[in-house]
Order: structure tokens, then C-alpha cells, then sequence
């Protein structure tokens, strides 16, 4: 499959059935739960293969970061231009409405006044209206002894509360260690560790920055921090869908 393939109508549908397909209750229980949840299969791996050859494509993107001069970690990754490739924005457009009511629900719990539409270019035409103009979705390519650091991906003003992370390589075929990395510190504890399992093709939702838990005196919120560990052998590729823009 060439990289041209995930643009089709074809793949904007097959990717529509497979979020509508999802179990949204577990989804909503697991981000209660833990602040993550697994979206399975969400790519096939024909798809994952097409859009990691895109890395090479300079035209598809706006700016390449590489990490180690930064401090952010070892590694690259390049932030897609508009117009995203169909597939990404198909992903944006059609994961945003599931995850709009968790948003909306956990910012009520935590005292946030924030509210987010039903629809996600009416939520982009706010982010470009405030001067947040740039796209976010990235792709990320690690070698061996690459790494990320924890971190967050904030980009303005407005930032909504939730992005997935989908792994474009196979774990134990192409690349050993790298494995997906959340923190959550609570007040007065020890921040709380969890590594996400995932396959080729497996997706993740997590908190960008902050999310609700429930406690003996009503809610609290909790910083949560993300990364990858160190990739000990072979290469890995990751494409991030984030859903608000930057400034």
C-alpha cells in the first residue's frame, strides 16, 4: 500500500465504522478510571505502514523538531501542514464528537468553565479565531536509545482536554522497548506510573493535561504527564492527533 492509499474515500470510511465501532462506555469508564483508554485496531497495518512513509515527504509538513535539541528527549518528530492527509482529518473529525461529552463532563467535575461544540471545525474555527492557526498532528520516528521525555502538549489558550496516540510499528518485530509512558501526580503522593500496551494499529486516548478524580471531600484534579521510553533496538513510528491547534 503507497501513501497515497490513505487518502481515499475508501480509507475515510473504513476509518468512520471502525471509531463508530468502538466500545465508547468502556472508553468513558477506562479515562474515569485511569485517565487512558485503549482504542484497538484502530489503523489496519497497511494503513500504518502508508502513513509512516510519509515521514520522508516534506511537503506534507510544516516543521521537524528534533528532540535532542530541545531537551525534549532522542528522536524527531514533524508536525503535518494543512491540508492534513484525508485519513488524519478523518480521524480528527470523527473521534472529536465522542470524546466532546467526556471533555464537557470532566471540566463540570473539576470547575472548568470551559465548554466544547458538538463538531470539530467548529471547535477549530475557535482555536484560528484566538490566532491557534497551525496544525498539530504529528509524526514521531524513534531509533534505538531514543526516547521522549514526560511532558504535555500545550499549544494556547484553547486546548481540549484529550488527544490519542496511534503506534505505526509492530512491538517485538520492528522495534523492541519504546514503550508508551503516563504519570499522574496527585496532591501529597507519589506521581502514579502506567506503560500502555499497544499493538501495531492500536490507538490511545489520554489527558493532555489534567483530569478529575473523585476523593473523600468531591473531586480533584490530577497532572498527568506523558512519554515513551527508551527504544532499545530497531526503529518506531507514532502518529499524534491532537485537536486543537497551535498559536
Amino acid at each position: 500500500m503507497n501513501a497515497n492509499a490513505v487518502v481515499t474515500p475508501g480509507a475515510r470510511r473504513d476509518i468512520a465504522a471502525r471509531v463508530r465501532g468502538m466500545d465508547w462506555d468502556r472508553v468513558g469508564t477506562d479515562l474515569d478510571a485511569q485517565g487512558n483508554a485503549l482504542l484497538p485496531q484502530l489503523l489496519t497495518p497497511e494503513e500504518c505502514t502508508a502513513l509512516a512513509g510519509l515521514y520522508g515527504q516534506d511537503e506534507r509538513f510544516r516543521s521537524r523538531v528534533v528532540m535532542a535539541r530541545h531537551g525534549f528527549g532522542r528522536g524527531e518528530y514533524r508536525y503535518f501542514a494543512y491540508p492534513l492527509p484525508e485519513s488524519i482529518a478523518a480521524l480528527r473529525t470523527r473521534l472529536y464528537p465522542l470524546l466532546a461529552p467526556i471533555a464537557n463532563r470532566w471540566n463540570r467535575t473539576m470547575g472548568i468553565d470551559a465548554r466544547y461544540p458538538d463538531r470539530h471545525d467548529e471547535f477549530i474555527a475557535r482555536c484560528h479565531d484566538a490566532g491557534q492557526t497551525r496544525p498539530t498532528p504529528l509524526l514521531l520516528q524513534y531509533g534505538m536509545d531514543d526516547y521522549n521525555c514526560l511532558h504535555q502538549d500545550l499549544y494556547g489558550e484553547h486546548v481540549f482536554p484529550l488527544q490519542v496516540a496511534i503506534l505505526l510499528s509492530q512491538p517485538g518485530e520492528d522495534f523492541s522497548g519504546g514503550e508508551f509512558v503516563l504519570t499522574e501526580q496527585r496532591p501529597r503522593m507519589q506521581s502514579r506510573v502506567d506503560v500502555v500496551p499497544l499493538r501495531r494499529g492500536d490507538g490511545v486516548v489520554f489527558a493532555v493535561h489534567q483530569r478529575p478524580v473523585r476523593g473523600a471531600r468531591g473531586a480533584y484534579r490530577v497532572n498527568m504527564r506523558h512519554g515513551v521510553s527508551r527504544v532499545r533496538a530497531g526503529h518506531r513510528h507514532t502518529l499524534g492527533v491532537i485537536f486543537h491547534d497551535a498559536a
